[in-house]
C-alpha cells in the first residue's frame, strides 16, 4: 500500500520535472509508478489528489525552512536558503503555485503553519499569531509564485531581499 503511494508520488513528482501539471495524465503517472491504472483509483480519486499529497509533503519541507524565518537573527539568510530551496525544485513549486494547485496549497500550507504556530508562544503582542501566520504564508507564496513566473527570474539573493523586507521583516517582533 505505501510503496505504490511512494511510487506514484515519485512518479508524478518527475513527470512535474517533464510536463505541465495539465499535461500529465492518470495513465502516465500509473506506468511511470509501475502500477496497474487501477491500482492508482485505489490511492487516490483523481490527480489532483495525488497533487494534493504531493503539496502536503513538499509543504512541511518548505515550512522546515519557513518557519525559522520567523525567529532567525539573520532573516535574510533564512529568507536565502528558503529561495535557494524553491531554486533547486523550480519546476515542482512551479507547477504548485503556479498552476491549477495554488489555492489548495495556499490552505494547506496555512493548516499546517497555523498548527505549528499554536504550539509556539506569541511574544509580539501587537499583532495576533494566527495573523502574523496567515500573512507571512500568503505574502511569501505571493511573492514565490511571482518570482516563479518571471523570465529570466531574478537571482536568489534579490528574491531573498524582496521577501525579506517586504514580508519577513515586518511581521518580526519590534525590539
Amino acid at each position: 500500500m505505501q510503496k505504490s503511494r511512494d511510487a506514484l508520488l515519485t512518479a508524478l513528482l518527475t513527470l512535474l520535472t517533464e510536463h505541465s501539471f495539465e499535461q500529465v495524465t492518470v495513465r502516465q503517472i500509473a506506468q511511470r509508478a509501475g502500477v496497474g491504472y487501477a491500482t492508482f483509483f485505489r490511492h487516490y480519486p483523481g490527480k489532483e489528489a495525488l497533487l494534493n499529497d504531493l503539496a502536503a509533503d513538499q509543504i512541511k519541507e518548505l515550512l522546515a525552512l519557513a518557519l525559522p524565518i520567523l525567529i532567525a537573527e539573520d532573516s535574510r539568510a533564512a529568507s536565502t536558503v528558503l529561495c535557494t530551496y524553491v531554486e533547486e525544485h523550480r519546476k515542482l513549486w512551479s507547477a504548485l503555485l503556479t498552476g491549477g494547485a495554488g489555492g489548495t496549497m495556499r490552505e494547506e500550507f496555512v493548516r499546517q503553519a497555523q498548527q505549528i504556530a499554536a504550539a509556539t508562544p506569541n511574544s509580539d503582542s501587537w499583532l495576533p499569531g494566527d495573523l502574523k501566520v496567515v500573512y507571512a504564508v500568503g505574502g511569501t507564496l505571493d511573492v514565490l509564485a511571482w518570482w516563479l513566473k518571471q523570465s529570466p527570474a531574478l537571482p536568489i539573493e534579490r528574491i531573498a531581499e524582496i521577501l525579506d523586507r517586504l514580508v519577513i521583516a515586518p511581521t518580526l517582533p519590534t525590539q
